[in-house]
This record gives C-alpha cells, structure tokens and sequence, in this order.
C-alpha cells in the first residue's frame, strides 16, 4: 500500500520488518499480505521507511525476491490490464493512456502541437478528438467545407480586379506571347506554394491562423510572427486595391453619364470610403453572412465571365469597330502577339502589376479555423482553384489579344477611303484609320482603355456587375484574412502590446479589433487612389510570404524531420 509501511511475517514464521518505499513486488505465486497502517510520524519523509524496522531484514529470504535491491509498496502487475479487451467485451474498449493513468484529463482542451486523439500509438481517436471534431454542432459554430471554405474563396480572391481592368492593358504592353509567359509564370510560383502549403497543412493539426500558422509551426513562431505581420499587413493593402478597382469602374460609368461629384480622382477616394465601410459591416456581421455574399458573388462573377466569351463571337457594330474590336482577326493576333511597351513600362514591371491577380491562393488557408477539416480542404480547393483560374485567365488574354487592337479613336468616321495611304497596321487592313493616335493618346484599344471587357462583351452591364462581383468578393476575402491571421499573430504574444488586437468576440470568435485595424490601414492606401502603384507593393509582400512558406517546407525535407513531407526539397528550394 502506498503511503504506509507494515511489518511482514514471511514463510519462515518470524516477522520480519519491512518498510515502505516508491516500488513493492512480490511473487504471483503468493498473495501480498494484508498491511497495518503505521503510527503517524514514524516514516522517514526522504526515503518513507523506518529505519529501525528494517535491521533484522533478510532480503533473501524464501518469502522474497531475490535478485532485486529494493522492496517496494506499489501493487504488482495484474494480468487484467494485458488482456485484450476488444476480444472479451467487444464494444471496441480502448487502454488508457498516459494522461488517463496519471489523471483526468477530458475536460481540458488539447495542447497544441501534440498527436490530438491518437491513444498507445494505435490510431484510434480518443474522446478529446471526437469532442473537438462535434465542437462545431454543439457549440453552434459554424464551419466550411472545401467548397464554400477555400475553393469558392480562392476562386474569387483570384479572379479580382487584375482580370476585368488590367488584363487587356497587360496585353497590350507585353503581348500575347509574353502575356501568357507572365500568367504561366506566376502561376508556377502559386502551384509551388500551393504543394508547399499542402505538404505543411497534411503533415499535422491545422488551427487559426491560416499562412503564419503554417509558417511559425514550421519554423518557430519568432520566424513566423515576422512573415505574419508582412502577410496581413499585404493583405490589408490588398483591400485597398480591390476597392480602388471597383471605383475606377463606378466612376467610369459616372464620366459617361458627365455626373462627376468632385473630379476623376477624388471621386474614386470618395466611392472607395464609402465601400469599404459598407464591406466592414459585413464581415463585422459574422463569417456566415461573408459566406452567403461570396456565393452571390461567384455567380455573378461566372455570368459575367461567359458573357465576355459570348461577346467576342457576336458581330461587331461600327461603334466597336471604330473603339477597335473586330472579332478573332488572323492579323490581328500576329500584330498583339509580340510586346510593345510604353510609358516606361518593361516586363517585370508588368509583371508586377499582374501578380495580385494570382494571390488569392491562401484566402481559404487564412481562415483554417472556420474550415470543418483543413487538411483535407485546403488542398483540394486550393489546387482546384489554381487550376480553373489559370485556365481562365490565358483564355481571356488569348481572346482579348485576338480581337482588338492597340488603339483607336472611337470615331466612326474614321474609315479607309480611296484617297487614304494604309500604313500597314492590323486595323488598316480591316479598313480603319487609328494612325492619328502616333501623335496624340487615344481613349480605346488595349492600351488605353481598361473597360475592354466590357466593350467585347455581349451585354455590357452584366460585366460591369462581374467587375463589381469580382472586386468586392476579393476586398471581402482580404478583409476576413488579414484580421484572422492578424489575431493568430496576437494571440501568440510575440510582440508586446499587440494582444490588444488578438481578443475575439462571439461564438466565431470574431477579431473585431483587428477588423478596425485593417480598416484603417486600408482607407489609408484608398487615399492614393492609383492601381498601378498599390499594386506593385502588393506583389513584394505576397512574394516574400510565399518564398517563406517555400522554405519551410524545404527546410523540413531536407533537416529530415520525423514528420519531414512527401515531397522533394528541391522543387522548391529555388523559391
């Protein structure tokens, strides 16, 4: 018995003192003998024996093991904790394990980081893993599936303001050729990620926090908490991108009705204020009714998309003849195929003003805590994502670069007549004149009108309501990311006086404070009211986020960890 200390009669018949110590075994062939409790204050408090009762101890006696050193009080091995107890009760009972042995332990959460519901090793789920997979029904919560949670997300954080504004411009600068060159490009770059990111998520327990989850369980959360300030800082820039975009094309529809609030640029500063407030209220009213919104969203987005492809097999009018559309045109692609930079303009400047376009890749990885199973969704969606969008977007360039030219006047009468000499441009051999933009800047063609799209397409307005869906539903998806990855930071503590922003309210635990944060931060860069130049720091942030998380998952391959992923190092390691 622990806590006391007898003494034993053994087989000789005289008593033999024995005290107690930590450990007691005796022989299975005969039983452990009853012991009397011990007068208080005999027990040595170091050791728990009295020395006086173990003089006239024989530890070899015929009563005692032989062989040991020491004797002690804790009871023997039973046979009934070796049994198998699948065969004799047959309702699937399970061994404790350590935590049940030493005390109870089901009431208390999971610690992060350990082998959540996996008991001696053999793979069945514990109760404390069946509690957290029903947490969501019976706390209320609500959770995604890959669909709704990442692949929809994704899908419309990818396909945002660069497709239906700066596609077509980005054509007419590079060219098809090196166009399709930069979409191929940065889609390389997300599919590394991409497999990168899975090989992380796949590996073990994915909670909040999206990318710095990811990141600082890898890496440790000292080199994740300074890629997740540059992520979500990115991401609340991000916002303010989307939002300028989506101005842009509410004041273009402005200038054509001449009804101007204040002028071009403060009109868009005006109209970005007023969207990113009504987009906060929304996000600030729960993930549920962000979800039901991105779904609208994404109809929206995929009516307005086949429209366009609609549209450029429709007949053109004389009107978009003259603003340069001619339908699919031999000479027309052959004279867009190769680039034509302008404005001090070059690839990787291009470049870097497409590149948002393709970083919606982590929208549904950022709220992995919403997610029902994040290791299963988030490469699915993810991929899936990578994959129709990347397709879409080569078919819209293609497309675009196709059917209209450069430039054009938008006038009508602008006609090849008899007396007109053809300079040789793709638009003269179609019996326009657009040589008078050499000398001064056109309002059409790809290099000067970003509403292309919605000129090509069939129904004009069902583009600009695709403009509309694809800018909001990216500024939402930014909107949510950027204050969950941001709580996650906080929540870590690693910077002083930042826990501030990581407390939740609600039963989604909701980062209001870190909502109002982003808030701020994205009316600031709305205020520049230029896409061409957010977009650009834009694309600085996301690339060292994605380089990191690169290197996290080669740093696992190639350290040869226990938990090292199924992927070879090198694939990334260029990152």
């Amino acid at each position: 018995m622990e806590g006391g200390c007898s003494a034993v009669s053994g087989p000789r018949g005289d008593a033999d003192a024995l005290g107690c110590s930590r450990f007691q075994v005796w022989r299975v062939v005969e039983p452990p003998p009853e012991y009397p409790e011990p007068p208080v204050g005999t027990e040595d408090a170091l050791s728990r024996r009295r020395p006086e009762l173990w003089a006239g101890f024989d530890p070899l006696g015929p009563g005692d093991l032989t062989g040991l050193s020491h004797h002690t009080a804790d009871m023997g091995p039973r046979i009934d904790f070796y049994r198998n107890t699948y065969s004799l009760s047959g309702t699937g009972a399970r061994r404790p394990s350590l935590a049940d042995l030493h005390e109870d332990k089901r009431d208390l959460p999971p610690v992060p980081g350990i082998l959540d519901g996996v008991a001696n090793g053999d793979g069945v789920l514990s109760s404390e893993e069946t509690e957290r997979k029903n947490a969501s029904s019976k706390d209320g919560l609500v959770r995604f599936g890959w669909i709704k949670g990442v692949l929809v997300r994704c899908m419309l954080n990818i396909w945002g303001v660069m497709l239906f504004i700066r596609l077509s411009w980005i054509v007419g600068q590079a060219g098809i050729g090196l166009a399709v060159v930069i979409i191929c490009l940065s889609v390389v770059v997300t599919v590394l990620t991409g497999i990168s990111m899975s090989a992380i998520c796949t590996n073990g327990v994915v909670r909040g926090g999206g990318a710095y989850y990811l990141i600082s369980r890898s890496l440790g959360p000292e080199f994740g908490g300074s890629i997740g300030l540059i992520f979500s800082f990115a991401n609340a820039v991000a916002v303010a991108m989307y939002v300028v975009g989506f101005s842009e094309t509410v004041v273009g529809i402005l200038k054509d009705k001449d009804a101007f609030m204040v002028d071009p640029i403060n009109d868009i500063r005006i109209v970005g204020c007023i969207t990113v407030v009504v987009l906060l209220g929304i996000t600030v009213a729960g993930m549920e009714w962000e979800t039901k919104a991105q779904v609208i969203l994404l109809i929206i987005l995929l009516i307005g998309i086949v429209n366009f492809f609609i549209g450029t097999v429709i007949p053109s009018t004389p009107e978009k003849r003259a603003r340069g559309f001619f339908n699919y045109q031999a000479v027309i692609f052959t004279e867009n195929f190769g680039p034509r930079f302008q404005d001090r303009e070059g690839f990787f400047s291009v470049f870097s003003i497409f590149f948002p376009a393709a970083t919606g890749i982590l929208a549904g990885a950022n709220i992995s805590g919403d997610l029902k199973d994040p290791q299963v969704a988030i490469p699915k969606g993810t991929m899936l994502a990578i994959i129709i969008t990347a397709m879409v977007y080569i078919a819209v360039a293609i497309c675009t670069g196709a059917s209209v030219v450069r430039d054009g006047t938008g006038n009508t009468n602008d006609t090849i007549s008899s007396s007109t000499r053809c300079n040789g441009s793709a638009a003269c051999s179609l019996g326009y004149d657009f040589s008078a933009c050499n000398t001064k800047t056109c309002n059409f063609g790809l290099m000067n009108n970003f509403q292309v799209m919605s000129m090509v397409s069939g129904f004009g307005p069902l583009i600009t309501a695709g403009i509309f869906s694809a800018t909001l539903s990216s500024a939402l998806a930014s909107l949510v990311s950027a204050p969950k990855i941001f709580q996650a930071l906080c929540k870590d503590n690693l910077y002083q006086g930042l826990h501030f922003f990581g407390k939740g309210y609600g039963k989604n635990d909701e980062p209001i404070r870190s909502y109002i944060l982003t808030f701020f931060i994205a009316v600031a860069f709305i205020l520049v009211a230029e896409l061409n130049t957010i977009a650009p720091i834009i694309s600085n942030f996301f690339l060292a986020s994605y380089a990191l998380i690169n290197f996290s998952c080669f740093h696992a391959s190639y350290s040869k960890s226990p938990g090292q992923y199924l992927l070879n190092c090198w694939i990334v390691v260029w990152m």
